[in-house]
């Protein structure tokens, strides 16, 4: 039964009650009406007060049927309310049941799927352990062959030295030959003798020109991207030879400042660079633990000399020789290299890095600037070190011989430029300046051809000249616009030129 029947029922039973009551009433009233009836003289006061009281009764049972009519009005619009509201919440739960029905659906779907991805995944798992058992199994096999490549190599290795030293005696055979037709020209040669030192190239005797003091600039030249951390003049030419971040080396024209030509192949950046005395080989230094040597005519890669571990900083060939090569890299060794055999003949093992080195003017000797700030000594055939000076109080970054092969100039990190006796390694002069500061480890200084002058960069982008003999700065040059990282002066005797940090080069003359 609906809440309204209930309510109607409700309603037709307080009527009934009311009803009942008034009937009631009316009988229980009855003997009062019939004794008002009679003549008022009849009546007594008690009479009087009971209808009295009746009639109040009569008025209280009015206003309470009134205030249950209005009860009544009130709860059948709650009823209504309640209806309303009661079909609201069923069709509420009827869209909730389609919504939870819709969503079991969707349930079963993702139970499928799931179960499907889950037998993909078996399936992927499987594949993955077969192929890790494939990986295994290959890369045992590639152990083996990299096992029996690393034999043959040394096999083929072993070939290429023997047939290398067969190829050795005969080129010595060939130059004993060479050597006796030349003992005919001994006189010409003790001509040239200076010092005690004979200094020859393959190419010819070398020219001495008297150097000129540089006070303005010549050319700018754009290099090298990144920055250009070593340049070199060829022998007894005014031809350029620079090496930079960008791993190329180029030689340039200084008389016009053009590119003359670029060499490619290095695979890291260039650190140091150094030619042979006939300027048919280029060497470089490089950051990818290798040294190239191009042939400087064709351009083309004649040897990679690998052996060193760690980035290589300087090179150097011998004055006497184009086919002994000296390099120093960060792994604390020192190589000796024979261009002919083209690998290494000797190892010098230090505990210090050196930064940077020369040949002596008779090849028979090295020096080397190190980490320590000490200047070293070494025998190329012993490998022995034959002495020592604390140089500089900080690292060395360049080492320059002059060209009696009497002087060595070392550069310092504490911004020092020292001239030392080859012969006894004394101190024999101090080259400061207000303002200049070594770059870097690697900043590179340099003498000028007839061993007057001192060249070096500054971090502030200056180039300061000092005359050895006055030991004071005589030129002062300023156009770089960052750290100056090398300079270089012609054996002919000008141009100087000088690199910095940008990858610009100057000449100056």
């Amino acid at each position: 039964m609906s809440q309204e029947e209930l309510a109607k029922e409700a309603i037709k039973h307080a009527l009934k009650a009311l009803r009942k009551r008034h009937l009631l009433e009316e009988a229980a009233h009855a003997p009062a009406y019939t004794a008002l009836s009679r003549p008022i003289i009849f009546q007594g006061s008690e009479w009087k007060e009971k209808a009295e009281n009746l009639e109040l009764e009569l008025q209280q049972c009015y206003r309470a049927q009134s205030r249950l009519s209005e009860q009544l009005v009130v709860e059948v619009a709650e009823s209504r309310a309640s209806k309303a509201a009661l079909e609201e919440k069923e069709a509420a739960f009827t869209d909730l049941q389609k919504e939870l029905a819709q969503t079991r659906d969707e349930c079963s779907q993702l139970k499928v799927d799931l179960e499907e991805k889950i037998k993909a995944l078996e399936l992927v798992v499987s594949e993955n352990h077969s192929l890790r058992k494939q990986l295994e199994e290959m890369t045992v096999k590639a152990k083996n062959a990299e096992a029996e490549n690393k034999i043959l190599v040394d096999r083929w290795m072993l070939q290429k030295m023997q047939d290398a030293e067969r190829l050795n005696e005969a080129n010595a055979l060939y130059e004993e030959m060479i050597d006796r037709l030349k003992a005919r020209g001994l006189e010409k040669l003790a001509q040239q003798q200076v010092d005690g030192v004979v200094r020859q190239s393959e190419g010819g005797t070398m020219s001495f020109v008297e150097s000129t003091i540089p006070a303005a600039c010549k050319h700018k030249i754009t290099a090298h991207d990144g920055g250009c951390a070593s340049i070199m003049f060829e022998y007894n030419s005014s031809k350029l030879i620079s090496g930079g971040q960008d791993r190329s080396i180029k030689m340039w024209d200084t008389n016009t400042g053009s590119l003359s030509r670029t060499l490619y192949g290095c695979l890291g950046s260039v650190l140091d660079l150094s030619v042979t005395h006939d300027n048919r080989s280029v060497i470089a230094a490089s950051s990818s633990n290798n040294l190239y040597v191009w042939d400087a005519n064709s351009g083309r890669v004649r040897h990679t000399l690998t052996g060193h571990i760690d980035k290589v900083c300087a090179v150097d060939v011998s004055k006497i020789s184009s086919r002994h090569i000296v390099s120093a890299a960060y792994d604390r060794t020192i190589k000796v290299w024979d261009l002919h055999k083209g690998y290494c003949t000797s190892t010098i093992v230090f505990h210090s890095n050196c930064n940077a080195l020369c040949f002596s003017m008779d090849g028979q000797t090295i020096c080397s600037g190190h980490v320590d700030g000490n200047l070293r000594l070494w025998d190329i055939h012993t490998g022995k070190l034959l002495s020592e000076v604390a140089a500089h109080s900080l690292a060395i970054t360049s080492i320059c011989l002059s060209q009696n092969g009497n002087v060595v100039l070392t550069s310092g990190r504490d911004n020092l430029h020292n001239l030392f006796d080859m012969r006894s390694l004394e101190v024999c002069g101090t080259l400061r300046a207000t303002g200049n500061r070594v770059a870097s480890n690697w900043s590179r200084s340099c003498m000028s051809p007839d061993d007057n002058y001192v060249a070096a960069g500054s971090a502030d982008g200056s180039v300061y000249i000092w005359s050895i003999s006055k030991a004071e700065i005589v030129s002062t040059l300023k156009e770089h616009t960052s750290p100056v990282l090398c300079c270089s002066w012609s054996g002919l005797g000008k141009p100087l030129a000088s690199a910095d940090k940008n990858g610009i080069i100057y000449t100056w003359a």
